[in-house]
C-alpha cells in the first residue's frame, strides 16, 4: 500500500501541534488530556519519520546508482531496503487503520454454561482455567468478581476480571458460543456429546462516565450458592443490582456485602459501556460484513473436538491438532491468526478510504 504523503503529514503536524501545546498548557484536564493524545500519537509520529527516513533513503541511494564508482554498493544497500519499505508502510498503516479505543484496556471475562447440563458446567471450567493460564503466561491478574458452581464441578458461571496491558485486544474475540464434543465422565456407554459455554469479553474502562441513577436500579442481597464449606456465604451478603431501563444484572458474591455492592456496580457500568459500545459497533461495521466477530454472544465461534484432538475457529477456517495444549492456556496461535485477519480487514477499510 503506498500511503499518501498527505497523510502522514497529517499526522505529523497534529503531533507536534500536540507537543508545542503540552509545554503551555496550565489547566490539570487539558494536561492530561493532551499526555494521553500525545502518548497515541507517538508511536504512530515515530513510525511516519522512520518511513519517511527510508523514502529519503531510496532516492538519494537512487542517485548515488549514477555514479559507477558507487553504483554496486549503491544496489546492493538500494535492493535491501526496498525489502524493508513495504513491511515499514505495513507498520505505518496498521497504526494509521481505525482501532479499538479499548484495545489496550483491562477486561470482564463471563464464561457461562449453555445446553448440555453438567458437562456444560465442566465444559464451562475448563474454558476459564484456559484462560487464567493464558493471563498467567502474560503476567495479567485474574480476580473472580462471582461463580456459580455446578453440581457436578465447574461453573454454571463465573465472572472475573482480568486486569494487564492489552488485555482487551488479546481476549475481545473470544466472546461467542464456544461447543465441545467429548465422552463425558459419566457416560458409561462411550457416547460423544456436543454441549456448549458461551464467553463474553467485556471493556474495562475507568474514566467513561455512566450515569447510573438511583431510580433505575434494584438492589437485592442474597446468599450465594457454592460447592459448600467455607466458599459459601453464612449470611445474606451476596448483592445483586438489577438496572431496570435494560434489563441488565449485574452479581457479586464475596463475604462482605460493602465490597460486593461495589463490585456489582463496577460491573453494571461495564455492562452498560459495552452496550454503548456494541450498538456504535454495530452502525459503523454495517458495510463490513467480513470482519472477525460480529460482537454477537449467540454467535458459534468454535469448536474443541476431543476425539480428534483439534480446535477449530469457524470465523476463520482456522483448525488446530493441539487441543490439549490450547486447553493449557497457549492460546497465541489462535489469537494471533484472529488479530492478523482483523488487521487485514481494517487495512482494506484504509485501502479504500485513500483509492
Amino acid at each position: 500500500m503506498r500511503l499518501p504523503q498527505a497523510r502522514l503529514d497529517q499526522v505529523l503536524d497534529r503531533f507536534h501541534e500536540v507537543e508545542a501545546r503540552m509545554g503551555a498548557a496550565t489547566e490539570g484536564a487539558e494536561i492530561v488530556r493532551l499526555s494521553r493524545e500525545h502518548a497515541e500519537l507517538k508511536p504512530v509520529a515515530d513510525a511516519v519519520q522512520g518511513l519517511a527516513r527510508a523514502r529519503a533513503e531510496v532516492l538519494d541511494l537512487e542517485a548515488m546508482a549514477g555514479d559507477p564508482e558507487m553504483a554496486a554498493m549503491a544496489q546492493e544497500e538500494l535492493q535491501a531496503l526496498n525489502e524493508r519499505l513495504p513491511g515499514l508502510e505495513r507498520e505505518v498503516a496498521l497504526l494509521l487503520a481505525p482501532r479499538d479505543a479499548d484495545e489496550n484496556a483491562s477486561a470482564v471475562l463471563e464464561v457461562r454454561a449453555g445446553t448440555g447440563g453438567d458437562e456444560a458446567a465442566l465444559f464451562a471450567g475448563d474454558l476459564f482455567r484456559m484462560y487464567s493460564r493464558y493471563a498467567s503466561t502474560r503476567g495479567w491478574r485474574v480476580e473472580i468478581d462471582s461463580a456459580t458452581e455446578g453440581e457436578a464441578g465447574g461453573y454454571k458461571e463465573i465472572i472475573a476480571t482480568v486486569t494487564g496491558d492489552g488485555v482487551f485486544g488479546r481476549l475481545k474475540f473470544e466472546s461467542g458460543v464456544h461447543r465441545v464434543q467429548r465422552v463425558p465422565a459419566t457416560e458409561a456407554g462411550g457416547r460423544i456429546h456436543t454441549s456448549a459455554a458461551t464467553v463474553a469479553v467485556l471493556p474495562e474502562v475507568e474514566d467513561v462516565e455512566i450515569e447510573i441513577l438511583d431510580k433505575d436500579i434494584r438492589i437485592d442481597t442474597f446468599r450465594a450458592s457454592g460447592s459448600g464449606g467455607q466458599h459459601v456465604n453464612k449470611t445474606d451478603s451476596a448483592v445483586r443490582i438489577t438496572h431496570l431501563p435494560t434489563g441488565i444484572v449485574a452479581t457479586s458474591s464475596e463475604k462482605s456485602q460493602h465490597v460486593n455492592r461495589d463490585k456489582a456496580m463496577k460491573n453494571l457500568r461495564v455492562r452498560l459501556y459495552d452496550m454503548q459500545r456494541q450498538a456504535k459497533d454495530a452502525a459503523r461495521s454495517d458495510a463490513r460484513k467480513s470482519q472477525v466477530g460480529s460482537g454477537d454472544r449467540s454467535e458459534r465461534i468454535r469448536t474443541y473436538n476431543f476425539p480428534q484432538g483439534r480446535v477449530t475457529d469457524h470465523r476463520i477456517g482456522l483448525t488446530l491438532h493441539s487441543l490439549p495444549q490450547i486447553l493449557e492456556g497457549d492460546l497465541d496461535p489462535v489469537l494471533d491468526a484472529l488479530i492478523a485477519e482483523d488487521q487485514a480487514a481494517r487495512l482494506a477499510d484504509l485501502e479504500a478510504e485513500f483509492a
